[in-house]
């Protein structure tokens, strides 16, 4: 921790909606944390989904926020705003940032940080808090996915999907996945999926059918949308629940059917976690350190890195990610 703040830090900025190249490195002044809130001095910031929609123009920060992007970060706290308790000077933590993640200092609400998991380092903890708030809000709180049911997580190799997998798996349930190609089945596999179907070579919904003797899975979260929710109705479970937390296979559905949701009383429910209340999170926070955080310090759980870059190559990490080549997570590291 340093013995003084700078006055000024590094920070990436988007210079306009478009490609990977409007990414640009720039000097700011060092933000200070308001009430409840502390300053970060950022290891590493996990790369999500929504960064690059808000380059593209498509996903801006709520209103009041930076609008530098980054919505993770791993690091140490080195200030205090007034009325923080529960945490001090030094802290290595990782915390859910509504925005600001890609800079040398972030602050985040006091509510919305947790510890560094024992076995992971600073930088490995920076790739923790958005995926892993995404996924027990909605596969634990909202999808109420119990001991001996079944799952079904889309994008299994992704930074959600590794994450669920072995949410789930810990969680006591059948786990199944698709994915788009073999080495990606094996990885989430490896990470604890019964079985791991390949969407470009088989119809998931045949598979689940056959996979689950025709009964359908309990739970199915899903970040695709319109182009898999008629499979995914079909795909569940009398009772079953169907959670979306992004729709990239679009958000219009013509000609859907949706008798299978009377049919079999399914719920159909989702949600963006950006735009939540403090107090929404502060809640999710609670229950991860309580259900999570122990396995994560147990090391029975952890976050898949599949790479990190320096900030000087961020625009070379959002290419990655939409190449989606990866497996598991991205970061960014400051150096620091």
């Amino acid at each position: 921790m340093p013995a003084t703040l700078p006055e000024t830090m590094r920070q990436l900025r988007y210079a306009g909606a478009g490609g990977p190249e409007v990414i640009a490195l720039e000097t700011a002044p060092v933000p200070q944390p308001g009430p409840g809130q502390v300053l970060i001095e950022v290891v590493a910031a996990g790369i999500n989904r929504p960064d690059l929609m808000q380059r593209q123009g498509k996903y801006p920060p709520p209103k009041g926020a930076t609008d530098i992007p980054g919505l993770e970060v791993g690091g140490r706290i080195v200030a205090l705003g007034d009325g923080v308790s529960g945490h001090a000077l030094g802290d290595e933590v990782c915390a859910l940032v509504i925005s600001g993640g890609y800079a040398e200092y972030a602050v985040a609400e006091a509510g919305h940080c947790l510890p560094r998991p024992k076995p992971l380092s600073l930088a490995e903890a920076g790739g923790i808090p958005e995926t892993f708030f995404t996924v027990y809000s909605n596969v634990i709180q909202r999808g109420r996915l119990a001991s001996g049911e079944s799952f079904l997580v889309h994008g299994g190799s992704s930074g959600i999907g590794s994450t669920a997998i072995q949410i789930a798996k810990a969680q006591g349930a059948q786990v199944f996945a698709t994915a788009g190609s073999a080495e990606k089945c094996r990885f989430c596999e490896d990470l604890g999926a019964d079985a791991a179907i390949n969407y470009r070579e088989a119809d998931f919904a045949e598979e689940i059918q056959r996979l689950t003797a025709g009964k359908g899975v309990d739970v199915i979260l899903d970040m695709i949308g319109a182009s898999y929710l008629q499979k995914n109705l079909g795909s569940l479970a009398v009772e079953g629940r169907l959670v979306m937390i992004a729709l990239m296979g679009g958000y219009k559905v013509d000609g859907l059917n949706i008798t299978p949701v009377m049919l079999k009383r399914l719920t159909f429910t989702g949600s963006t976690l950006r735009p939540r209340p403090k107090a929404d999170k502060a809640a999710i926070a609670e229950g991860l350190a309580r259900d999570i955080w122990p396995k994560l310090d147990a090391g029975s759980i952890k976050p898949v890195i599949h790479a990190t870059f320096p900030f000087e190559e961020a625009r070379e990490a959002h290419e990655l990610m939409e190449s989606s080549a990866h497996l598991g997570k991205i970061l960014l590291l400051t150096g620091r």
